[in-house]
Protein backbone atom coordinates (compact mmCIF):
# COMPACT_ATOMS: atom_id res chain seq x y z
CA UNK A 1 0.00 0.00 0.00
CA UNK A 2 1.49 3.47 -0.74
CA UNK A 3 2.31 6.32 1.83
CA UNK A 4 0.99 9.50 1.45
CA UNK A 5 2.41 12.52 2.52
CA UNK A 6 0.83 15.49 3.66
CA UNK A 7 1.80 18.97 2.30
CA UNK A 8 2.00 21.53 4.94
CA UNK A 9 -0.72 24.18 4.95
CA UNK A 10 0.30 27.18 2.53
CA UNK A 11 0.44 29.67 5.99
CA UNK A 12 2.57 27.37 7.97
CA UNK A 13 5.77 26.84 5.54
CA UNK A 14 7.54 24.80 8.74
CA UNK A 15 4.48 22.05 8.55
CA UNK A 16 3.19 23.09 12.35
CA UNK A 17 -0.75 23.78 12.87
CA UNK A 18 -1.71 26.85 12.61
CA UNK A 19 -1.54 29.05 15.92
CA UNK A 20 -5.30 29.22 17.26
CA UNK A 21 -7.15 32.67 17.43
CA UNK A 22 -6.89 33.19 21.24
CA UNK A 23 -3.37 31.93 21.45
CA UNK A 24 -2.09 34.43 18.64
CA UNK A 25 -4.44 37.22 20.23
CA UNK A 26 -6.18 38.07 16.99
CA UNK A 27 -9.98 38.78 17.52
CA UNK A 28 -12.09 34.89 17.93
CA UNK A 29 -14.62 34.53 14.95
CA UNK A 30 -17.96 33.37 16.35
CA UNK A 31 -18.17 29.83 17.85
CA UNK A 32 -19.96 27.46 16.34
CA UNK A 33 -23.29 27.16 18.93
CA UNK A 34 -22.58 23.59 21.41
CA UNK A 35 -25.03 21.15 20.73
CA UNK A 36 -26.57 19.97 23.79
CA UNK A 37 -27.60 16.12 24.78
CA UNK A 38 -31.37 17.39 25.40
CA UNK A 39 -31.60 20.98 23.62
CA UNK A 40 -32.49 23.99 26.02
CA UNK A 41 -35.42 24.57 23.59
CA UNK A 42 -37.09 21.48 24.97
CA UNK A 43 -36.74 23.21 28.78
CA UNK A 44 -38.03 26.22 27.07
CA UNK A 45 -41.04 24.33 25.79
CA UNK A 46 -41.73 23.08 28.99
CA UNK A 47 -41.97 26.04 31.25
CA UNK A 48 -43.79 27.08 28.55
CA UNK A 49 -46.23 24.65 28.71
CA UNK A 50 -46.34 24.85 32.82
CA UNK A 51 -47.25 28.50 32.29
CA UNK A 52 -49.87 27.75 29.66
CA UNK A 53 -51.27 25.37 32.26
CA UNK A 54 -51.04 27.86 35.19
CA UNK A 55 -53.29 30.76 33.32
CA UNK A 56 -55.72 28.06 32.59
CA UNK A 57 -56.55 28.40 36.55
CA UNK A 58 -57.46 31.55 36.10
CA UNK A 59 -59.66 31.00 32.96
CA UNK A 60 -61.39 28.27 34.62
CA UNK A 61 -62.80 30.42 37.58
CA UNK A 62 -65.14 32.64 36.16
CA UNK A 63 -68.00 30.59 35.40
CA UNK A 64 -67.75 29.43 38.99
CA UNK A 65 -67.82 32.43 40.69
CA UNK A 66 -71.55 33.49 39.58
CA UNK A 67 -74.03 31.93 41.81
CA UNK A 68 -71.16 32.09 44.83
CA UNK A 69 -70.74 35.99 44.14
CA UNK A 70 -74.09 35.96 43.36
CA UNK A 71 -75.67 34.58 46.56
CA UNK A 72 -73.35 36.15 49.07
CA UNK A 73 -73.44 39.64 47.68
CA UNK A 74 -76.60 40.01 46.18
CA UNK A 75 -75.43 41.25 42.94
CA UNK A 76 -76.94 40.31 39.60
CA UNK A 77 -75.78 37.98 37.41
CA UNK A 78 -75.20 41.09 35.06
CA UNK A 79 -73.35 42.88 37.53
CA UNK A 80 -70.96 39.56 38.00
CA UNK A 81 -70.83 39.02 33.32
CA UNK A 82 -69.86 42.49 33.38
CA UNK A 83 -66.39 41.91 35.38
CA UNK A 84 -66.21 38.51 33.52
CA UNK A 85 -66.79 40.72 29.82
CA UNK A 86 -64.14 43.29 30.76
CA UNK A 87 -62.02 40.37 31.09
CA UNK A 88 -62.35 39.02 27.98
CA UNK A 89 -62.28 42.43 26.12
CA UNK A 90 -58.95 43.81 27.62
CA UNK A 91 -57.54 39.78 27.09
CA UNK A 92 -58.47 40.38 23.39
CA UNK A 93 -58.12 44.03 22.77
CA UNK A 94 -54.29 43.68 24.45
CA UNK A 95 -53.43 40.30 22.67
CA UNK A 96 -52.58 42.05 18.96
CA UNK A 97 -49.81 44.26 21.52
CA UNK A 98 -48.35 41.16 23.16
CA UNK A 99 -45.87 40.36 20.83
CA UNK A 100 -44.89 44.33 20.04
CA UNK A 101 -44.12 44.12 23.79
CA UNK A 102 -42.04 40.70 24.44
CA UNK A 103 -39.78 42.23 20.98
CA UNK A 104 -39.03 45.46 23.06
CA UNK A 105 -39.12 43.86 26.69
CA UNK A 106 -38.25 40.12 26.13
CA UNK A 107 -40.46 37.82 27.18
CA UNK A 108 -39.05 36.87 30.60
CA UNK A 109 -40.04 40.08 31.75
CA UNK A 110 -43.43 40.63 30.13
CA UNK A 111 -44.68 36.80 30.99
CA UNK A 112 -43.44 37.19 34.48
CA UNK A 113 -44.92 40.68 35.02
CA UNK A 114 -47.98 39.55 33.77
CA UNK A 115 -48.21 36.99 36.38
CA UNK A 116 -47.50 38.66 39.15
CA UNK A 117 -50.06 40.88 37.70
CA UNK A 118 -53.12 37.86 37.47
CA UNK A 119 -51.93 36.98 40.91
CA UNK A 120 -52.30 40.06 42.03
CA UNK A 121 -55.97 40.78 40.67
CA UNK A 122 -56.49 37.71 41.62
CA UNK A 123 -55.74 37.88 45.49
CA UNK A 124 -57.40 41.16 45.92
CA UNK A 125 -61.15 39.80 45.33
CA UNK A 126 -60.75 38.30 48.90
CA UNK A 127 -61.16 41.74 50.30
CA UNK A 128 -63.55 42.97 48.05
CA UNK A 129 -66.57 44.62 49.23
CA UNK A 130 -68.25 46.03 46.13
CA UNK A 131 -69.11 45.31 42.49
CA UNK A 132 -67.08 48.00 40.85
CA UNK A 133 -63.73 45.98 43.18
CA UNK A 134 -64.67 42.91 41.08
CA UNK A 135 -64.35 44.77 37.95
CA UNK A 136 -61.41 46.15 38.55
CA UNK A 137 -59.43 43.24 40.36
CA UNK A 138 -60.71 40.81 38.31
CA UNK A 139 -61.51 42.36 35.02
CA UNK A 140 -58.91 45.14 34.30
CA UNK A 141 -56.05 43.39 36.30
CA UNK A 142 -56.40 40.02 35.01
CA UNK A 143 -57.50 40.77 31.85
CA UNK A 144 -54.29 42.31 31.02
CA UNK A 145 -52.11 39.97 32.75
CA UNK A 146 -53.90 37.01 30.69
CA UNK A 147 -54.07 39.30 27.94
CA UNK A 148 -50.55 40.12 27.41
CA UNK A 149 -49.26 36.40 27.80
CA UNK A 150 -51.90 35.28 25.15
CA UNK A 151 -51.10 33.29 22.13
CA UNK A 152 -48.26 35.25 21.03
CA UNK A 153 -46.50 33.98 23.94
CA UNK A 154 -46.91 29.85 22.36
CA UNK A 155 -46.06 31.71 18.75
CA UNK A 156 -42.65 33.63 20.11
CA UNK A 157 -41.64 31.02 21.61
CA UNK A 158 -41.62 28.49 18.85
CA UNK A 159 -40.76 30.85 16.20
CA UNK A 160 -37.68 31.88 18.23
CA UNK A 161 -36.47 28.55 19.81
CA UNK A 162 -37.39 26.09 17.39
CA UNK A 163 -37.05 25.95 13.16
CA UNK A 164 -37.44 21.85 13.39
CA UNK A 165 -41.22 20.87 15.23
CA UNK A 166 -42.61 23.76 14.87
CA UNK A 167 -45.90 22.21 14.36
CA UNK A 168 -45.52 19.38 17.01
CA UNK A 169 -44.50 22.41 19.57
CA UNK A 170 -47.15 24.55 18.00
CA UNK A 171 -49.95 21.61 18.61
CA UNK A 172 -48.46 20.52 22.18
CA UNK A 173 -48.71 24.42 23.76
CA UNK A 174 -51.81 24.99 21.87
CA UNK A 175 -52.89 21.63 24.12
CA UNK A 176 -51.67 23.25 27.46
CA UNK A 177 -54.59 25.45 27.80
CA UNK A 178 -57.21 22.16 27.88
CA UNK A 179 -55.23 20.44 29.22
CA UNK A 180 -54.73 23.07 32.19
CA UNK A 181 -58.89 23.29 31.97
CA UNK A 182 -58.65 19.66 32.71
CA UNK A 183 -56.71 19.93 35.90
CA UNK A 184 -58.55 23.06 37.56
CA UNK A 185 -61.74 22.93 36.93
CA UNK A 186 -62.44 19.38 38.84
CA UNK A 187 -60.44 21.07 41.36
CA UNK A 188 -61.79 24.45 41.42
CA UNK A 189 -65.05 23.86 41.69
CA UNK A 190 -64.86 21.07 44.49
CA UNK A 191 -63.22 24.19 46.27
CA UNK A 192 -65.64 26.72 45.64
CA UNK A 193 -68.47 23.72 46.89
CA UNK A 194 -67.01 22.94 49.38
CA UNK A 195 -64.73 25.75 51.25
CA UNK A 196 -66.01 28.81 49.46
CA UNK A 197 -65.45 31.06 46.05
CA UNK A 198 -62.48 32.65 48.49
CA UNK A 199 -60.24 29.19 48.31
CA UNK A 200 -60.42 29.04 44.77
CA UNK A 201 -59.10 32.70 44.36
CA UNK A 202 -56.51 32.06 46.41
CA UNK A 203 -55.47 29.18 44.39
CA UNK A 204 -55.60 30.78 40.93
CA UNK A 205 -53.04 33.45 42.72
CA UNK A 206 -50.64 30.64 43.62
CA UNK A 207 -50.88 28.57 40.79
CA UNK A 208 -49.62 32.03 38.65
CA UNK A 209 -46.96 33.00 41.07
CA UNK A 210 -45.60 29.91 41.77
CA UNK A 211 -45.17 29.56 37.31
CA UNK A 212 -42.73 33.25 38.01
CA UNK A 213 -39.77 31.33 39.37
CA UNK A 214 -39.78 29.09 36.63
CA UNK A 215 -40.03 31.77 34.00
CA UNK A 216 -37.35 33.99 35.40
CA UNK A 217 -34.86 30.83 36.33
CA UNK A 218 -35.47 28.80 33.19
CA UNK A 219 -37.08 30.92 30.53
CA UNK A 220 -34.76 33.31 27.98
CA UNK A 221 -35.63 35.49 25.29
CA UNK A 222 -33.12 33.85 22.92
CA UNK A 223 -31.22 31.12 21.89
CA UNK A 224 -28.36 33.34 21.58
CA UNK A 225 -28.31 34.22 25.08
CA UNK A 226 -27.37 30.89 26.27
CA UNK A 227 -24.99 30.69 22.82
CA UNK A 228 -27.30 28.09 21.15
CA UNK A 229 -28.70 27.56 17.84
CA UNK A 230 -32.38 27.22 17.60
CA UNK A 231 -33.39 23.43 17.79
CA UNK A 232 -33.03 22.32 14.09
CA UNK A 233 -31.26 25.40 12.93
CA UNK A 234 -28.24 27.56 12.90
CA UNK A 235 -27.02 29.70 15.09
CA UNK A 236 -27.64 33.17 14.64
CA UNK A 237 -27.34 36.94 16.85
CA UNK A 238 -29.67 38.12 19.06
CA UNK A 239 -31.79 41.08 17.24
CA UNK A 240 -32.37 44.60 18.50
CA UNK A 241 -35.28 44.99 20.57
CA UNK A 242 -38.24 45.96 17.77
CA UNK A 243 -39.55 49.54 18.79
CA UNK A 244 -41.77 49.47 15.82
CA UNK A 245 -43.87 46.50 16.11
CA UNK A 246 -46.86 48.36 17.86
CA UNK A 247 -47.43 50.72 15.18
CA UNK A 248 -46.86 48.86 12.71
CA UNK A 249 -49.74 46.59 14.21
CA UNK A 250 -51.97 49.26 14.35
CA UNK A 251 -51.12 50.24 10.68
CA UNK A 252 -52.17 46.63 9.32
CA UNK A 253 -55.38 47.04 11.07
CA UNK A 254 -56.41 50.27 9.86
CA UNK A 255 -55.40 48.61 5.88
CA UNK A 256 -57.39 45.90 6.61
CA UNK A 257 -60.03 47.21 7.60
CA UNK A 258 -60.80 48.44 4.34
CA UNK A 259 -61.08 45.32 2.94
CA UNK A 260 -64.44 43.00 3.17
CA UNK A 261 -62.79 39.50 4.37
CA UNK A 262 -61.16 41.26 7.02
CA UNK A 263 -65.08 42.12 8.61
CA UNK A 264 -66.43 39.31 7.57
CA UNK A 265 -63.70 37.27 9.35
CA UNK A 266 -64.01 39.50 12.45
CA UNK A 267 -67.70 38.99 12.41
CA UNK A 268 -67.34 34.92 12.33
CA UNK A 269 -65.00 34.58 14.92
CA UNK A 270 -66.72 37.41 17.23
CA UNK A 271 -69.82 34.67 17.21
CA UNK A 272 -67.20 31.83 17.47
CA UNK A 273 -66.01 33.90 20.76
CA UNK A 274 -69.39 34.76 21.86
CA UNK A 275 -71.04 30.63 21.49
CA UNK A 276 -67.52 29.48 23.29
CA UNK A 277 -66.22 31.56 25.97
CA UNK A 278 -68.37 34.30 26.36
CA UNK A 279 -71.34 31.40 27.01
CA UNK A 280 -70.24 27.88 27.60
CA UNK A 281 -67.27 28.86 29.48
CA UNK A 282 -68.61 31.19 31.57
CA UNK A 283 -72.60 30.41 32.07
CA UNK A 284 -72.41 26.75 31.14
CA UNK A 285 -71.85 25.63 34.92
CA UNK A 286 -74.67 28.23 36.40
CA UNK A 287 -77.03 26.71 33.82
CA UNK A 288 -76.50 23.60 34.52
CA UNK A 289 -76.75 24.12 38.22
CA UNK A 290 -80.12 25.91 37.74
CA UNK A 291 -81.66 22.33 36.33
CA UNK A 292 -79.74 20.61 39.26
CA UNK A 293 -76.54 19.47 38.29
CA UNK A 294 -74.07 19.59 41.24
CA UNK A 295 -71.01 22.38 40.24
CA UNK A 296 -68.48 19.79 40.70
CA UNK A 297 -70.21 17.60 37.68
CA UNK A 298 -71.03 20.35 35.85
CA UNK A 299 -67.42 21.65 35.57
CA UNK A 300 -66.01 18.22 35.08
CA UNK A 301 -67.90 17.83 32.01
CA UNK A 302 -66.77 21.46 30.80
CA UNK A 303 -63.43 20.15 31.40
CA UNK A 304 -64.41 17.10 29.22
CA UNK A 305 -64.89 19.40 26.56
CA UNK A 306 -61.13 20.43 26.90
CA UNK A 307 -60.15 17.34 26.41
CA UNK A 308 -62.52 16.71 23.14
CA UNK A 309 -61.03 20.12 22.38
CA UNK A 310 -57.32 19.01 21.43
CA UNK A 311 -58.98 16.03 18.90
CA UNK A 312 -60.75 18.48 17.39
CA UNK A 313 -58.50 21.56 16.59
CA UNK A 314 -56.19 18.65 15.69
CA UNK A 315 -58.30 16.83 12.98
CA UNK A 316 -59.36 20.40 12.02
CA UNK A 317 -55.75 21.47 10.79
CA UNK A 318 -55.26 17.92 8.41
CA UNK A 319 -58.92 18.92 7.20
CA UNK A 320 -57.69 22.67 6.53
CA UNK A 321 -54.77 21.53 4.37
CA UNK A 322 -57.24 18.90 2.44
CA UNK A 323 -60.84 21.46 2.21
CA UNK A 324 -61.49 25.21 1.20
CA UNK A 325 -61.45 27.08 4.34
CA UNK A 326 -64.39 28.96 4.30
CA UNK A 327 -66.45 25.94 3.25
CA UNK A 328 -65.32 24.30 6.69
CA UNK A 329 -66.56 27.12 8.93
CA UNK A 330 -69.51 26.83 7.38
CA UNK A 331 -70.20 23.45 8.39
CA UNK A 332 -68.27 24.02 11.68
CA UNK A 333 -70.40 26.95 12.35
CA UNK A 334 -73.85 25.37 11.42
CA UNK A 335 -73.07 21.86 13.52
CA UNK A 336 -72.07 24.46 16.50
CA UNK A 337 -75.39 25.93 15.92
CA UNK A 338 -77.51 23.02 15.55
CA UNK A 339 -76.05 21.44 19.31
CA UNK A 340 -76.84 25.08 21.24
CA UNK A 341 -80.27 24.19 19.59
CA UNK A 342 -80.81 21.21 21.58
CA UNK A 343 -78.93 22.20 24.75
CA UNK A 344 -81.51 23.73 26.64
CA UNK A 345 -83.38 20.20 26.15
CA UNK A 346 -80.51 18.13 27.43
CA UNK A 347 -79.69 20.13 31.24
CA UNK A 348 -80.54 17.96 33.38
CA UNK A 349 -79.91 17.35 37.78
CA UNK A 350 -77.69 14.09 36.51
CA UNK A 351 -75.88 13.25 33.67
CA UNK A 352 -77.01 10.94 31.32
CA UNK A 353 -76.05 9.79 27.60
CA UNK A 354 -77.45 12.82 25.24
CA UNK A 355 -75.58 15.50 27.56
CA UNK A 356 -72.44 13.59 27.06
CA UNK A 357 -72.96 13.27 23.07
CA UNK A 358 -73.40 17.22 23.32
CA UNK A 359 -70.24 17.15 25.19
CA UNK A 360 -68.01 15.14 22.85
CA UNK A 361 -69.64 16.70 19.58
CA UNK A 362 -69.33 20.48 21.33
CA UNK A 363 -65.87 19.64 22.58
CA UNK A 364 -64.61 18.49 18.74
CA UNK A 365 -66.20 22.05 17.46
CA UNK A 366 -65.13 24.37 20.27
CA UNK A 367 -61.77 25.65 18.69
CA UNK A 368 -62.29 24.10 15.23
CA UNK A 369 -62.56 27.22 13.64
CA UNK A 370 -58.78 28.17 14.44
CA UNK A 371 -56.93 26.39 11.77
CA UNK A 372 -59.36 27.90 8.38
CA UNK A 373 -60.05 30.98 9.74
CA UNK A 374 -56.03 31.41 10.43
CA UNK A 375 -55.76 29.84 6.61
CA UNK A 376 -58.21 32.73 5.28
CA UNK A 377 -56.16 35.25 6.68
CA UNK A 378 -53.06 34.04 5.64
CA UNK A 379 -54.80 33.29 1.99
CA UNK A 380 -55.74 37.27 1.43
CA UNK A 381 -53.10 39.15 3.79
CA UNK A 382 -49.91 37.05 3.40
CA UNK A 383 -47.22 38.08 5.16
CA UNK A 384 -49.16 40.23 7.35
CA UNK A 385 -51.50 37.56 8.20
CA UNK A 386 -50.36 37.35 11.79
CA UNK A 387 -50.82 40.35 12.71
CA UNK A 388 -54.80 40.22 11.12
CA UNK A 389 -55.07 37.05 12.59
CA UNK A 390 -54.22 39.40 16.10
CA UNK A 391 -56.79 41.54 15.66
CA UNK A 392 -59.34 38.97 14.50
CA UNK A 393 -58.36 37.03 17.70
CA UNK A 394 -59.31 40.22 19.01
CA UNK A 395 -62.80 40.54 17.73
CA UNK A 396 -63.13 36.82 19.39
CA UNK A 397 -62.88 37.95 22.62
CA UNK A 398 -65.10 41.27 22.71
CA UNK A 399 -67.83 39.05 21.58
CA UNK A 400 -67.23 36.73 24.67
CA UNK A 401 -67.17 39.59 26.34
CA UNK A 402 -70.84 40.80 24.80
CA UNK A 403 -72.30 37.25 25.20
CA UNK A 404 -70.78 36.91 29.07
CA UNK A 405 -72.44 40.15 30.02
CA UNK A 406 -75.75 39.58 28.02
CA UNK A 407 -76.16 36.00 29.02
CA UNK A 408 -76.13 37.53 32.84
CA UNK A 409 -78.76 39.98 32.25
CA UNK A 410 -81.16 37.22 30.11
CA UNK A 411 -80.55 35.46 33.41
CA UNK A 412 -81.61 37.72 35.93
CA UNK A 413 -84.31 39.11 33.52
CA UNK A 414 -85.74 35.74 32.25
CA UNK A 415 -85.29 33.35 34.97
CA UNK A 416 -83.53 30.98 32.42
CA UNK A 417 -80.70 30.98 30.13
CA UNK A 418 -83.10 29.06 27.74
CA UNK A 419 -83.33 32.27 25.34
CA UNK A 420 -79.28 32.63 25.37
CA UNK A 421 -79.17 29.00 24.23
CA UNK A 422 -81.10 30.19 21.49
CA UNK A 423 -80.25 33.22 20.30
CA UNK A 424 -76.34 31.87 19.75
CA UNK A 425 -77.71 29.02 18.15
CA UNK A 426 -78.97 31.74 15.70
CA UNK A 427 -76.12 33.82 15.58
CA UNK A 428 -74.18 30.25 14.64
CA UNK A 429 -76.07 30.12 11.90
CA UNK A 430 -75.36 33.70 10.53
CA UNK A 431 -71.76 33.00 11.26
CA UNK A 432 -72.41 29.79 9.04
CA UNK A 433 -73.67 31.92 6.16
CA UNK A 434 -71.07 35.19 6.68
CA UNK A 435 -68.36 32.23 6.27
CA UNK A 436 -69.82 31.43 2.55
CA UNK A 437 -69.67 34.95 1.52
CA UNK A 438 -65.97 35.22 1.33
CA UNK A 439 -64.42 35.15 -1.53
CA UNK A 440 -61.02 34.24 -2.48
CA UNK A 441 -58.53 36.62 -3.17
CA UNK A 442 -58.52 37.51 -7.01
CA UNK A 443 -55.02 38.89 -7.17
CA UNK A 444 -51.83 38.08 -5.26
CA UNK A 445 -51.82 39.13 -1.57
CA UNK A 446 -49.28 41.98 -1.00
CA UNK A 447 -48.19 43.91 2.61
CA UNK A 448 -50.68 45.84 4.11
CA UNK A 449 -48.28 47.92 5.95
CA UNK A 450 -46.80 48.83 3.26
CA UNK A 451 -49.42 49.54 1.51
Amino acid sequence: MAQTTETPPADTPDGRAPRSPRASGTPRTPRTPRTPRIHRAWFVAAVTFVTIIGAAAFASLPGLLIEPLHREFDWSRGTIGFAVSVNLALYGLTAPFAAALMDRFGIRRIVAVALSVIALGSVLTVWMTAAWQLVLFWGVLVGLGSGSMALAFAATVTNRWFVARRGLVTGILTAAGASGQLVFLPLLSWLVEHHGWRPAAVTVALAALAVVPFVWLLLRDHPADVGLAPYGGEYAEKPAPVTGAARRAVTVLFKAAKTGPFWLLAGTFAICGASTNGLVKTHFVPAAHDHGMPVTAAAGLLAVIGVFDVVGTIASGWFTDRFEARRLLAVYYALRGVSLLFLPMLLAPSVHPPMLFFIVFYGLDWVATVPPTIALCREHYGEDSAIVFGWVLASHQVGAAVIAFAGGVARDVFGSYDLVWYASGALCAAAALMALVIRRPRTETVSLAGA
